[in-house]
């Protein structure tokens, strides 16, 4: 975080402030781990703060500390109203637009306290009076951990802050083997280490918990895989039905894009999963190298994100989203071809 940022920051918090922190819909495990990390903290320098999620997030999350303090919007419109009418300063997360967090949006819109937001996706928008934007970051909960230290206040760190940032880290970094995971993001594990967090709990809380439902979801996306050999890619799909079929639940296809991209010699992984009740088809890219699924899913899907992680929407049927996806990489041949 730069100085004049820095100063920024230290002036919005100099007095006990009111503050609602906010992640993105569809909540992961940075977004809720660097908002509940921001929580504890804001809490220890004496600020009224609340965390208020669009809507819920996997059960594999709820274990992580503080997380039946936060509100959610879309079960209780009416308390969250309040927290952002009450609210001195907003904090964004995990996010840098607005239509991140949708039945949110016209709420935040509307709200009348000035806003900060700590992100490290591509293209923010400029709605706040105090921007730490870093896309060369592993997550926005690294970025939390540096926006504490840049106020001077490491001293603060305490297990709860310190389990939360770990959480989102090591979810945002597929366990710390991500392009993005730098030197700079194990000395900040090191110290959250040190802090009171514990990697082994975590991990298993996090990756240990599948139901049978789950895993057998997972056999049948791994059979619906496709190989395009002449494209270096791979896909995957899962109708509603088979979502139906396995007691589908929030989170439970968390993942599965990655093992596409595990293939020998695959660049570019893809998971197409129909969404009936929003009569849309939700899209995961991953991508190896220099190849950008963020422009890709920008240029044909509505979406974004990072060079080798983004989602996007497509409004046809399953059959047609996999008919345009598959016409649309003959654009791309070259690029997934390349040696880098």
């Amino acid at each position: 975080m730069n100085t004049k940022t820095t100063q920024q920051v230290e002036a919005l918090l100099a007095t006990p402030k009111k503050v609602v922190i906010v992640g993105h819909k569809n909540p992961d495990g940075d977004a809720i781990g660097s908002c509940m990390g921001l929580y504890y903290f804001l809490k220890a320098l004496g600020h009224d703060a609340q965390v208020v999620m669009p809507n819920d997030y996997p059960t594999f999350l709820k274990w992580m500390p503080g997380n039946e303090t936060i509100c959610i919007y879309d079960k209780d419109r009416a308390t969250g109203q309040q927290f952002f009418d009450a609210a001195d300063l907003v904090f964004t997360l995990d996010f840098n637009a607005l239509n991140r967090v949708g039945d949110l949006q016209e709420v935040l819109e509307t709200c009348e306290a000035k806003f900060i937001m700590i992100d490290h996706h591509q293209a923010p928008e400029t709605y706040a009076v105090a921007t730490y934007s870093d896309v060369s970051m592993s997550s926005t909960s690294e970025m939390v951990y540096h926006f504490i230290d840049a106020l001077g206040r490491l001293d603060t760190l305490s297990a709860e802050i310190a389990t939360n940032l770990y959480t989102g880290i090591m979810t945002d970094t597929g366990s710390f083997r991500f392009s993005s995971t730098s030197p700079t993001t194990h000395r900040t594990i090191a110290q959250l280490l040190e802090a009171g967090a514990n990697g082994t709990e975590i991990h298993n809380n996090i990756y240990d918990t599948n139901t049978p439902d789950r895993l057998k979801l997972l056999g049948v996306a791994l059979k619906n895989m496709t190989i395009l050999s002449a494209y270096n890619t791979a896909y995957i799909t899962l109708t509603q039905k088979e979502l139906d079929d396995h007691n589908f639940k929030k989170g439970d296809t968390e993942g599965f894009v990655n093992y596409s991209l595990s293939v020998l010699g695959i660049k570019f992984a893809v998971i197409f999963i129909e969404n009936k009740q929003d009569n849309i088809v939700k899209i995961s890219f991953r991508s190896k190298g220099t190849f950008s699924v963020n422009e890709f899913a920008r240029a044909h899907y509505s979406g974004g994100g990072h060079t080798n992680a983004a989602g996007g929407k497509s409004d046809k049927n399953l059959d047609d989203t996999i008919t345009e996806f598959i016409s649309i990489l003959s654009n791309y041949k070259n690029a997934l071809n390349a040696t880098t």
